[in-house]
């Protein structure tokens, strides 16, 4: 790999640490820091974050000796810092705030299983992490031991995945993949190897980020196995990409190994246009594309880093014609209540006619593109993609009203509320008076 000049950084603390040690990912993990005394052995702490250690109420706290030498000691604002170190604003409620914001429980068929969307799976393989971000979505189970998931459990996630067919995609997560012994994940990729409707197999984690020397020639050729096997990390800031996360980077590329990333927008951390721009370059420079950009979710202790969506928009509005078309994340909202991922972007399109679309560029630029007078639709009864890959009717949702499946989609207890009561007379005789026409169809066509 082409040498980037990336930092390579050892507090003070850990000079004298042999190298054989130091790069030992056991030893990081069995050396986390995690008190009061710990820390200020590295950097002095802030009396906001003192009492945040010191409460009995508190997410968990560890983090790698290697993750803490990016932060800088004389900073107590450090963007490194402020994601793993917490403060007395974790324990402050706020408007909005939720156990489970993005309702996965509800989603959950087997335990650690969350089926939302049709084709693909979230299985969560452990609680347990390197280092803990204090924003965690999964913060009501992450982290504690008595949590985490248990043999049987895990064969009802293997059975639940063989019994359902529509599962091409499953996602390994937790909690950490990487942390798991190597021998366990590597049962667990075999195993849902074995399944044939599983055609992708990806894994989320941010071990490379917070604990590079994980990422070792065995683990890559163990890993290399499993293909096609994909996989997301999980940087937030500029600061946290130094030469050890480059050479990690570089090992899992080069072992076939696809490379995202997934941040989010953190008030204090990143919640600026130039931030993010230097962040997407310098992830594609260690061949990571940047994936998903997520608003910060509605969970406990979160609060103070909670921006408004409109930053958001800002940030691709800033980085959408000014870098890369592949360095820019989907910036997305992952909805509350169990909604799942929705996009949200700048508006491109100013305005429409029945032939012609306005259109304009992250300059101002203002263009109209004409559309064809003459179209003829796409036929779903002769198209055999149609016929054998169709998404179920249940879940086609707005797709599903495009291509007629339905007329409307309807709130709960919609059709009770403005039924009205009142006899049966002859104009509800019909209870069945709409029905899906193809595109250009007509009544007498059929």
């Amino acid at each position: 790999m082409k040498d980037l000049g990336l930092p390579s950084k050892r507090a003070m603390v850990y000079q004298d640490i042999p190298d054989e040690k130091w790069n030992d990912w056991r030893w990081q993990l069995s050396h986390r820091l995690n008190t009061v005394e710990d820390f200020e052995k590295v950097f002095p702490l802030t009396e906001s974050e003192k009492q945040a250690l010191l409460s009995d109420h508190l997410f968990r706290v560890d983090i790698t000796p290697y993750f803490a030498s990016l932060i800088n000691p004389e900073d107590p604002n450090d963007p490194v810092r402020r994601q793993v170190v917490p403060t007395a604003a974790e324990i402050v409620p706020f408007t909005g705030m939720m156990e489970d914001s993005l309702a996965e429980d509800m989603h959950s068929p087997v335990p650690g299983l969350v089926h939302r969307y049709p084709d693909r799976v979230l299985m969560l393989v452990t609680t347990q992490c390197a280092s803990y971000c204090r924003y965690c979505t999964r913060g009501r189970i992450v982290g504690d031991p008595s949590a985490t998931f248990s043999r049987e459990e895990f064969e009802q996630q293997i059975a639940y995945l063989k019994a359902t067919p529509q599962v091409r995609d499953v996602l390994l997560s937790g909690g950490d993949p990487l942390v798991l012994a190597p021998t366990l994940l590597e049962e667990l990729l075999t195993r849902l190897r074995g399944i044939p409707h599983i055609e992708v197999i990806r894994i989320g984690s941010r071990v490379p980020v917070f604990m590079p020397m994980r990422v070792t020639e065995e683990l890559t050729s163990m890993l290399r196995q499993f293909h096609p096997l994909w996989m997301n990390i999980h940087v937030n800031h500029p600061n946290e990409i130094s030469a050890e996360l480059a050479e990690a980077c570089d090992k899992l590329s080069d072992a076939g190994i696809p490379l995202g990333n997934q941040s989010v927008l953190l008030r204090g951390v990143n919640d600026c246009v130039n931030i993010q721009r230097s962040l997407v370059q310098s992830l594609v420079r260690i061949r990571v594309r940047p994936y998903y950009l997520y608003q910060c979710d509605l969970v406990e202790g979160a609060g103070h880093f909670r921006t408004p969506i409109a930053k958001g928009i800002e940030i691709i509005e800033g980085l959408r014609g000014h870098t890369s078309g592949f360095a820019v994340p989907t910036y997305v909202v992952d909805a509350p209540g169990g909604g799942g991922k929705i996009p949200v972007m700048p508006n491109y399109m100013i305005s429409a006619s029945d032939h012609k679309v306005i259109l304009r560029n992250y300059e101002g630029f203002i263009t109209t593109y004409e559309e064809p007078i003459q179209y003829e639709p796409h036929d779903a009864s002769q198209c055999n993609y149609c016929k054998e890959r169709a998404i179920e009717p249940g879940q086609s949702g707005v797709l599903g009203l495009l291509e007629g499946e339905h007329m409307a989609i309807k709130p709960e207890g919609f059709d009770r509320v403005h039924f009205r009561g009142g006899a049966q007379h002859r104009l509800r005789e019909n209870t069945n008076k709409w029905k899906p026409l193809g595109i250009g169809d007509t009544e007498d066509e059929k």
